[in-house]
């Protein structure tokens, strides 16, 4: 897909105020006191997938049938006085997650089945009133930090045209960047959600495994998979577990709940902190090459930590051999969901490799690489017993190019990834929670972040600091230069 001549990739210098994009809770508050409709954003969402899909291309499937018929009734409600934490707002949701009356391809080519019944998280978003415009973009089962395939061509990101939105909830990271939709649900089963959000200046949380119910599947991806929102401030990301978190009776994982709403811990200063900085990633057969913006990035926000008033010191996660859990369980993984494919030869050579190897790997080892996480927990674990919260990059690079791995064979593919993204997936070993904000752009333009980690449970104080972080840094008010023009801004409100 060929950039416009004579376009910049690059941030503008001074972008308009009057084009900023609405952020969730605004688009929350203008429905509850009737300073917009839900039809009218609804409407402007759709118009603006149909205006970005030529280049963008954030979507695989569209409802504006439905949507359009949910914001009708949306708007009825509020003229009524009902009042839901999401009643009329425009979502999306990732092209993993069932929806009654459409196929979850998860980025596959192939004539998946309709589902017959909603997922829990799909069920979640509705009861909170929630009007869900599409499904986005994601690379085949999920593999890679980008977002092309086969089925659905590339997907592009708002900030710069030929690189990826990362992957592999790519898609939705790019929707909301460019303002089309103020909040979106991804999955995270190595950093798919905090990769994208790196890369799209974004907010992105991947909560405690079991945190956001994985129904109809018990897991997801042997516990390494875990659902969590893309938003552009902290406290849209707090509006969105609360909305989303809760378990179902067969869930194989349901953490204690947590003591107060998750806007609450957002909403509250944090205490002093003590904060460890780490730029040591674990252990990979990859070459990694930080790019030195990225690391003077992640020392900068350390500084800014430590104006706030927090501790701020450079200390080392001993992470050992945790690819290993990551390796087989995620490429059973894939094995597991390759077999819900209706015609297998229409995937990618590597994805179908990935899924022979998941075969050989589910009957042989997996038990055993599941067996190592109790161990892993308490050899990383033992760092907070020396910290709060634990800032490390969440890429080594900045958005890759479009089309970097095109033509690479499985080695290949893994060796890239690897080198690029070797930082967000051991909290999918541990199942620990962990959330991606801004840090910054390069001198190209391009966003990348920092992750904030914690051990089990600890949302609510990952919330509280990475919200007192965007107080001081403001990075909502960048906006993407490549947002169209009828985005879902500041001025569609009365």
């Amino acid at each position: 897909m060929p950039i416009a001549q004579g376009t910049s990739t690059t941030q503008p210098d001074e972008p308009s105020s009057s084009a900023r994009p609405l952020e969730l809770t605004e688009c929350a508050d203008a429905l509850a006191s009737g300073r917009a409709t839900s039809t009218d954003l609804v409407e402007r969402a759709l118009d603006a997938i149909e205006q970005t899909q030529g280049t963008l291309n954030a979507f695989r499937i569209v409802c504006a049938e439905s949507a359009r018929a949910q914001a009708a009734e949306a708007d009825r409600r509020l003229a009524a006085g009902e009042r839901l934490a999401l009643l009329g707002v425009p979502v999306a949701v990732k092209d993993d997650i069932d929806m009654a009356g459409h196929p979850t391809a998860f980025g596959c080519a192939g004539d998946f089945p309709a589902k017959d019944e909603d997922c829990e998280v799909v069920r979640r978003l509705r009861l909170a009133g929630a009007v869900i415009v599409g499904k986005t973009n994601a690379p085949e089962v999920g593999l890679y930090p980008f977002t092309e395939g086969a089925a659905f061509g590339e997907t592009r990101n708002p900030w710069s045209l030929d690189r990826t939105p990362g992957g592999s909830s790519g898609g939705s990271a790019a929707a909301v960047a460019a303002g089309i939709v103020p909040a979106a649900v991804g999955s995270d089963g190595a950093g798919s959600v905090r990769i994208p959000a790196g890369w799209c200046n974004l907010v992105g949380v991947k909560p405690q495994r079991g945190r956001i119910s994985t129904w109809p599947e018990p897991e997801s991806f042997n516990g390494l998979t875990c659902l969590g929102p893309l938003t552009r401030t902290v406290a849209d990301a707090a509006l969105m577990l609360d909305v989303l978190s809760g378990n179902c009776d067969g869930d194989l994982h349901a953490p204690p709940p947590p003591s107060e709403p998750y806007a609450a811990a957002a909403a509250r200063e944090p205490r002093a902190l003590r904060v460890a900085l780490s730029l040591k990633h674990p252990y990979s057969a990859a070459p990694v090459r930080l790019h030195e913006e990225i690391a003077a990035g992640a020392h900068r926000i350390g500084g800014v930590l430590r104006e706030l008033g927090h501790s701020v010191e450079q200390r080392d996660p001993r992470y050992g051999l945790m690819g290993l859990s990551l390796v087989a369980r995620g490429e059973s993984g894939v094995h597991q969901w390759v077999a819900k494919a209706p015609d297998r030869s229409l995937l990618d050579a590597r994805t179908r490799s990935t899924a022979m190897l998941g075969a050989i790997i589910e009957k042989s080892v997996l038990g055993f690489a599941r067996s190592l996480e109790p161990r892993f927990q308490r050899r990383v674990g033992a760092i907070f017993g020396q910290c709060d919260v634990l800032v490390v990059p969440t890429s080594a690079s900045p958005p890759i190019p479009i089309g970097k791995a095109q033509g690479l064979r499985s080695n290949a593919t893994q060796k890239l990834i690897a080198g690029a993204c070797p930082f967000a997936w051991a909290w999918n070993v541990l199942g620990w929670p962990g959330i991606s904000v801004p840090a910054g752009l390069t001198s190209d333009g391009l966003p990348f972040g920092v992750q904030l980690l914690g051990p089990a449970g600890s949302e609510p104080l990952l919330l509280s600091i990475a919200a007192q972080l965007e107080r001081a840094e403001r990075w909502q008010d960048r906006i993407a230069p490549f947002a169209p023009a009828s985005a879902l801004t500041s001025e569609l409100l009365y």
